[in-house]
């Protein structure tokens, strides 16, 4: 400041007045503060900006999954680089870290808080039984929800946006899809059973079972990895009467499935129809390939770091509707078959 103040010909003050946008200084002197303060290559430090109450240009984001399911997830990435495209246009840092569960998550939380480490955080994979907005509420902590938490719009965490997916309604599209191709056997190889949009998309696919009269679809979670994928696969096309139709919560099933259905020597999609929640590039590599729901992830991650401006800003807490995603019909999906192998149980070497 002192270097700045005297290649411009002001006082220190007036520096510090210029930099940090407060009045008391001309409009022509804080323009020449900032640039004899560029030319200086002068940059604010984060850290005692932090320590004097003017927060710290740094936003966290939290994974609390097994890295090796991140590694293969391919809806993440396209969701930090969303998030990434509004935080550099607002010259906001990310934070990111991977822990084991919640709880981690949580001590994160505590930590980031107590050292001024950031502003606000992104919360993902909100849980049924979820303890993350009461610590943001304890904190003061602003945050955004990325999908929506249980219950229904905002409620009582006034520090805390959300935006919301449709998982009821997508998949209320899905099976509407599966039942006009005549598929009456359906089973939905799902994600973590404690994750709020798991148990949406379990209860939506109840309840549009019930209401089309099929008694023949359930749902059977998994830890989102394609060695789960693959073994419930197996295990439900050896039984007695299996599926004709399969809904997988991520691609990476899905694409473990349909080569498991082609390993048993059955064929996609005319012994079994396979869709994908997400879709990715992946849908597109395999053969044949995948029908899926196609959704703009990284608009999703503009979304909600947009929302987390906007409470850093000063703006209140609201709700935000994502659009329902579309169903992209491809060559795994087909109309169930009246005579199959799938009429038959599986023989112990057709499983191996």
């Amino acid at each position: 400041m002192k270097d700045i103040a005297q290649r411009a010909g002001v006082s220190e003050s007036a520096v510090s007045f210029a930099l940090n946008d407060r009045p008391g200084v001309s409009e022509v002197t804080r323009d020449r503060v900032r640039r004899v303060a560029e030319q200086l290559g002068w940059r604010p430090s984060t850290a005692a900006r932090a320590l004097s109450g003017e927060g710290s240009a740094t936003v966290g984001l939290v994974l609390a999954r097994p890295a090796a399911t991140l590694g293969v997830d391919s809806f993440f990435l396209q969701l930090i680089s969303g998030i990434q495209e509004v935080l550099a246009r607002r010259q906001l840092g990310l934070l990111f870290q991977v822990v084991e569960d919640v709880d981690a998550e949580c001590a994160v939380y505590r930590r980031w808080w107590a050292e001024h480490r950031v502003d606000g955080v992104l919360v993902v994979d909100p849980r049924t039984d979820d303890p993350r907005p009461d610590l943001l509420d304890e904190l003061g902590l602003p945050g955004v929800v990325i999908g929506a938490l249980p219950g229904s719009d905002v409620g009582p965490h006034p520090g805390l946006s959300q935006v919301r997916a449709d998982d009821t309604g997508a998949m209320a599209s899905i099976v509407g899809r599966l039942h006009e191709l005549g598929h009456r056997r359906i089973v939905h190889i799902a994600g973590l059973p404690s994750f709020a949009h798991t148990e949406r998309r379990i209860e939506s696919l109840r309840i549009e079972a019930a209401r089309r009269g099929l008694a023949e679809v359930r749902s059977l979670t998994t830890d989102y990895s394609d060695t789960e994928g693959a073994a419930v696969t197996r295990r439900v096309l050896a039984e007695g009467t299996p599926p004709t139709a399969l809904i997988y919560d991520n691609d990476v099933m899905a694409a473990a499935g349909a080569a498991v259905t082609a390993g048993l020597g059955l064929s996609v999609p005319r012994d079994v129809s396979v869709v994908s929640w997400e879709d990715s590039a992946l849908c597109r590599l395999v053969h044949p390939w995948l029908t899926a729901l196609s959704r703009d992830t990284i608009g999703f991650g503009r979304i909600a770091a947009g929302e987390l401006a906007a409470l850093l800003d000063g703006g209140a807490a609201r709700s935000v509707q994502v659009p329902l995603p579309r169903l992209i019909e491809r060559e795994s999906t087909g109309e169930a078959r009246a005579e199959s192998i799938l009429s038959r149980p599986l023989t112990p070497r057709e499983i191996k």
